[in-house]
């Protein structure tokens, strides 16, 4: 972010209460019957007013902080269309008083001075494309005051040879601080017009001055300047949105972490490579080569939570379920179902890497869901994919991940109830574009498609739990099931666990991928398995189990769990693995720590040196000029 972001001499100003839960509870001054009379009188008394406290109950609908952020996201993701690449997700200091701010910035269209009066508008929204994400006018707004109390637009659009800038102050401390019962945007327009950069003015000059004079009170910025320099960065078209006064918790500490050190934004990752040992042919050493990816993160959410031992708590707090709670970052690499092809988020000034979370799965499965949406509409079919966590059956977490027109709502819904066994390591994913989103995009309207779909989502998870727990190392769900079991493992010659835990590490290690399982079929009939290649006596199971499924569809009230007893032999093996690959990840923090103490040290010592070689310049200077003015003898 430039630099540019800065003020003068006096701090920006601030609310009393900077948290946000607590920052809507004041009393409404009302406004004098002078003033009544006043608006009566101008004619202003013809439409409805907004109270400013309006700006922060609405801004609770988002009672996630993220959840604000991707909305910021969502506006950048439906300006590809326009030419957008990049968004910017990123932190700035302002120079008036060194508070930190959050700034959006990205490359699409950008808004004429028509359009960006539509965004600072409560509920207008031109977006009714079937691909869009927003839809109800009303995410601009909810975010930014969700994150901060004051947020400042600077947007330049180019609609064909009229080229615009426009800066808009959404401020919560302005209209709080100055008693305001309406609220009140100061916008300013500016035209490019013979390369030079001229105010444009829509009413009076007066106003226009007023508008200034505002901005320059209450924002980080102390000139027009110093607003104008804000436009730099944005090359051709786009929108800049900085969020300042930004939200504390109740120990007085910013809601979002942007602190630079090791458990915090910046993470130093490790990439072995093996190289040959010029001193030993023959031999090869490890070189690490080390890269930086920064955050930003959620304080007081990043809570150790499941496994027994201190390894399954390592695995569970390094997954992406447990990680989007409070890295954004994680959350971010899921929050869209597919994968950009031109556009890229830049968080902290790194590219976030997408990830898709069906990939992740082992021993998927897709099945084909069809709701019921309405007599005469269109009929639909749903997509779900379905598989174990590739750490299975450590990592028990499970649940499905609803995506919305590309979007993420529901990541990791547990449509079942935690504390047993069935469906342990379950994860889902699907794309329900027949139900709508609720107004903060993290949960649906609870419509009765929605209760059906989360009644099927559960069948889904429960008939793959029947079908393949013994995938996993969990004794088979019903007695019929554990009796053919048997007879092909018998059959095979295989040991269960040792012939499960080497086709587990044949399916990590990418050596048969027929352990995955493609195969289809919807709530009306099923199709026949695909065969596997770990053993004929697991074909004949699989066939046997085939043959077993009922073909009536998915009924929760008709399946049998059994006992869900695990296999000791086979999460004995597991564990002791995983305990190994974090027992090596632990040497590597160590190394890395150690490294960074190197460099540390070394910075130390350069700063040393570069102090000390400056010193001996000034010292060689002065001694030049004493030289000079020495007289000299002939």
């Amino acid at each position: 972010m430039p630099a540019a972001m800065a003020g003068g001499a006096g701090g920006v100003r601030t609310l009393d209460c900077r948290s946000f839960w607590k920052a809507g509870a004041f009393e409404a001054v009302s406004a004098p019957s002078r003033e009544f009379h006043d608006a009566l009188e101008a004619g202003d008394f013809d439409r409805a007013r907004v109270h400013p406290k309006f700006l922060h109950t609405n801004a609770t609908s988002h009672k996630w902080a993220f959840g604000a952020i991707a909305e910021l996201l969502d506006n950048a993701v439906d300006e590809i269309g326009n030419g957008a690449t990049f968004v910017k997700v990123d932190k700035t200091v302002s120079l008036k008083d060194n508070s930190t701010m959050l700034v959006v910035q990205d490359d699409g269209g950008g808004m004429d001075p028509e359009g960006v009066r539509r965004c600072m508008s409560l509920g207008f929204s031109t977006k009714k494309s079937k691909t869009t994400i927003g839809q109800y006018g009303n995410g601009f707004k909810t975010s930014t005051m969700r994150l901060g109390a004051d947020a400042i637009v600077f947007t330049r659009a180019n609609r064909g040879s009229n080229v615009t800038l426009s800066i808009g102050l959404l401020s919560y401390t302005f209209l709080r601080r100055t008693m305001k019962d309406d609220i009140v945007v100061p916008m300013l327009d500016f035209k490019i017009q013979d390369g030079h950069i001229v105010p444009l003015v829509y009413g009076s000059q007066g106003d226009w001055d007023s508008s200034l004079k505002i901005i320059l009170d209450w924002s980080p910025f102390s000139s027009k300047e110093e607003l104008l320099q804000q436009f730099e960065d944005i090359v051709g078209h786009g929108t800049k949105v900085a969020m300042y006064n930004l939200w504390m918790n109740d120990d007085g500490l910013l809601e979002l972490d942007f602190e630079d050190d090791d458990e915090a934004s910046v993470h130093i990752i490790f990439i072995a490579i093996a190289m040959p040992d010029p001193a030993n042919i023959g031999a090869r050493h490890t070189k690490y080569k080390w890269c930086i990816c920064f955050d930003i993160l959620l304080r007081d959410q990043d809570k150790a939570s499941g496994g027994v031992t201190k390894a399954q708590k390592e695995i569970v707090q390094q997954h992406i379920s447990h990680r989007l709670r409070f890295s954004l970052r994680a959350y971010i690499s899921i929050l869209y179902l597919k994968k950009f092809e031109n556009f890229q988020i830049i968080l902290r000034g790194k590219p976030v890497e997408q990830i898709r979370i069906s990939d992740e799965l082992k021993f998927k499965k897709a099945v084909t869901y069809k709701p019921q949406v309405a007599h005469d509409s269109q009929v639909v079919s749903v997509k779900v994919d379905v598989g174990f966590a590739k750490e299975a059956p450590v990592l028990g977490i499970f649940g499905m991940n609803v995506y919305h027109k590309n979007r993420l709502i529901m990541p990791f819904w547990k449509v079942l109830q935690e504390g047993s066994s069935r469906g342990r390591s379950v994860v889902g994913v699907l794309e329900a574009n027949f139900i709508e989103p609720a107004h903060d995009k993290q949960d649906f309207e609870r419509t009765p498609l929605f209760i059906r779909l989360e009644a099927k989502l559960r069948q889904i998870i429960l008939d793959y739990w029947k079908e393949k727990c013994h995938l996993i190392g969990y004794q088979p769900a019903t007695q019929q099931l554990r009796s053919q079991y048997k007879a092909a493992l018998k059959d095979s010659g295989n040991p269960g666990p040792k012939s499960q835990h080497k086709a587990s590490n044949n399916h990590r290690t990418g050596g048969h991928t027929s352990n995955m399982l493609p195969e289809t079929y919807d709530d009306i009939e099923e199709v026949g398995l695909t065969a596997n290649s770990a053993g004929s006596g697991v074909r004949s199971l699989r066939q046997a189990q085939g043959n077993s499924m009922e073909p009536a569809g998915l009924d929760e009230n008709s399946v049998d769990i059994g006992s869900g007893v695990l296999d000791p032999n086979l999460m004995e093996k597991l564990s002791e693995e995983n305990i190994g690959l974090f027992s090596r990840r632990e040497e590597l923090r160590q190394r890395e720590t150690q490294l960074r103490l190197t460099v540390e040290e070394l910075e130390q010592q350069l700063e040393e040196t570069k102090r000390k070689c400056s010193q001996l310049a000034d010292d060689l200077r002065v001694r030049k000029s004493q030289q000079q003015q020495q007289p000299r003898y002939i």
